[in-house]
C-alpha cells in the first residue's frame, strides 16, 4: 500500500485519492505493513466523512480514538474487515435477505464481560470479527451454509457472542470449547478450542464426533475445519464469493466443485460437486459420509432429433486401499430424465465408505427417443472425496494425540436412491448419526 491509491468509500459517493507516503510523513509514521496501512486508510476515510459533516475532529483525534479502540487487532482487522465486506457485497447481489440477519458489532467491554463470564480468554481474531459483526440472528437459512438430502437438512447460523457464551462447554471431553455455529434441525455446532486441553490446540475449529465404540462418553473425536478463526472464516468466505459454494433458493450450499471435474460426450455435459457431512460420519467406527450433486445438461444448439432419455447408471468406486466396487442400477434417484436441447437436470445423492478417501467414475446409458434401439454411454467424470483432517480423542490415544488420515476398512456404497429435488430442498427429519445410507448394488 504505497504511493497514490484510490479508495472507493462506502461513506461518501466519490472516490478518495489517498497518498499513503504523504500521510505517513505528515504524522511521522512509517507504514511498514499492510495492516497499519489499512488502519490509516480507514481513519482517513472517516476523517473526510467527519470533515464533510463538520464534526470538527482532526486526523490526530480520529487516529487516537480508533487506535485506542481497535489497536489490539492491528494484525487481524484488515483481513477480517475485507472478508466481511466481500461476503456482504456478494450476498447483497445473490441473497440479500441473509444480510438482514447480521448483527452490529459489539464493544470491547462486552467482550471483556464474556471472558469474565466463561473464565477464558477469547482469541484476538475472534474478538476482532465480533467487533465488526456480532454473528447473526437465529434464522434459517444460516450464514455458514446449508446441506440437504431426502431425510436430512442442515443449516448453520453464526452465533452471536452472548448465545455462544451460553453454550460454552465445561464437560469432560469438551472442556473450554465455545460454539461458533448452530443448526436448529440437527443440533450440530462447530466449536473453537479456547485452551490447549484434552488433546486440542487453542484456536482450532472442529465438529465434535463422539467415539461410538468407546464406553467413556468423554471420548470425543474431532473433524478439524480450521486452524484458527481467521483461517476458518476467510476460507469459507473465499468459497462463497468465488462461487465454489452455489447459491440455491437464497441459501449457501456447501458443495465444492472441481472445475476440472467435467466430462462432455457429444451434446451432453456432466459435472459433479461434493460435500462431506460430519454429522452423519464417525471416526470410530470408520464411516465417512459424502453427498454429491450431479448436473447433466444438453447443449442448446444440439439437434432436436438428439433428444434422449437416461436408462441406467454405472459406477466404479475405488477406495484408498485400491479396492474397486462396481455398481449398476436403473435411472438416477428413481428418475429417468429426458434430455433435450438446452435441458438441465440436477440431482443429489450420497455415498458412504470406510477409508478416508475414495473416487468415483462411471457412465449413464441413454437411448434416443426417435430410435429406442440407439443406445449410447455418457461419461461421468472421476471425482474425489476426501475426509477432512481429524483428531482422535485423547481418551482413545491415552494422552498422545495425532491428526490421522488412514483407516483400513473397505466398505463403500452408492446410494442413488437418496433423492433431492432440483432446488436442494428436502423433507426434514431428525437424523441419527449412526444411520447408514442404503446400499444399492
Amino acid at each position: 500500500c504505497q504511493g497514490n491509491e484510490s479508495i472507493e468509500s462506502p461513506l461518501i459517493s466519490s472516490t478518495i485519492p489517498v497518498n499513503i507516503e504523504v500521510l505517513s510523513k505528515l504524522h511521522g509514521l512509517h507504514l511498514l505493513n499492510s495492516d497499519l496501512c489499512f488502519f490509516h486508510v480507514h481513519i482517513y476515510i472517516s476523517f473526510i466523512h467527519s470533515f464533510i459533516h463538520s464534526k470538527g475532529q482532526t486526523w490526530k483525534d480520529l487516529f487516537q480514538e480508533f487506535y485506542t479502540d481497535m489497536g489490539r487487532y492491528i494484525d487481524h482487522y484488515s483481513t477480517l474487515k475485507t472478508a466481511w465486506d466481500s461476503l456482504k457485497g456478494y450476498l447483497e447481489k445473490k441473497c440479500p435477505r441473509m444480510i438482514t440477519s447480521l448483527k452490529e458489532g459489539v464493544k470491547e467491554e462486552e467482550l471483556d464481560a464474556i471472558e469474565a463470564q466463561i473464565g477464558c480468554k477469547l482469541p484476538n481474531d475472534y474478538r476482532c470479527s465480533f467487533r465488526i459483526h456480532n454473528g447473526q440472528k437465529l434464522v434459517v437459512p444460516g450464514l455458514m451454509g446449508s446441506m440437504a438430502l431426502s431425510n436430512h437438512y442442515r443449516s448453520e447460523d453464526l452465533l452471536d457472542i452472548e448465545t455462544a457464551a451460553g453454550g460454552f462447554q465445561q464437560r469432560k471431553g469438551m472442556r473450554q470449547c465455545l460454539p461458533l455455529t448452530f443448526c436448529f434441525h440437527t443440533g450440530l455446532s462447530q466449536y473453537m478450542a479456547l485452551e490447549s486441553v484434552e488433546g486440542r490446540v487453542r484456536g482450532e475449529i472442529f465438529y465434535q464426533c463422539p467415539d461410538q465404540l468407546a464406553q467413556d462418553p468423554s471420548a470425543i473425536d474431532m473433524f478439524i475445519t480450521g486452524s484458527s478463526f481467521t483461517d476458518w472464516f476467510t476460507s469459507y468466505v473465499h468459497n462463497v464469493v468465488t462461487e465454489e459454494y452455489p447459491i440455491i433458493r437464497d441459501q449457501i450450499f456447501r458443495y465444492i466443485h472441481d472445475k476440472e471435474c467435467v466430462a462432455t460426450t457429444g451434446d451432453i455435459k456432466v459435472s459433479v460437486s461434493t460435500s462431506f457431512l460430519p454429522e452423519l460420519s464417525s471416526i470410530h467406527p470408520p464411516h465417512y459420509f459424502f453427498t454429491y450433486r450431479i448436473r447433466i445438461e444438453m447443449a442448446k444448439d444440439a439437434l432436436p432429433e438428439n433428444t434422449c432419455q437416461l436408462d441406467t447408471r454405472y459406477w466404479k468406486i475405488t477406495n484408498a486401499n485400491g479396492n474397486v466396487e462396481e455398481v449398476r442400477g436403473p435411472g438416477v434417484v428413481g428418475e429417468f430424465p429426458v434430455m433435450s436441447p438446452g435441458k438441465v437436470h440436477e440431482y443429489a445423492s450420497c455415498t458412504t465408505f470406510s477409508t478416508t478417501s475414495e473416487y468415483m467414475e462411471g457412465h449413464y446409458t441413454f437411448h434416443r427417443l426417435k430410435n429406442k434401439e440407439e443406445l449410447f454411454n455418457v461419461t461421468i467424470p472421476r471425482f474425489h472425496m476426501v475426509c477432512p483432517p481429524f483428531r482422535k480423542s485423547a481418551v482413545r490415544m491415552h494422552g498422545s494425540v495425532s491428526i490421522s488420515g488412514t483407516t483400513s476398512s473397505d466398505n463403500s456404497s452408492d446410494t442413488d436412491g437418496f433423492d433431492a429435488d432440483e432446488h436442494g430442498f428436502m423433507s426434514v427429519g431428525d437424523p441419527d448419526p449412526t444411520d447408514r445410507c442404503p446400499r444399492h448394488i
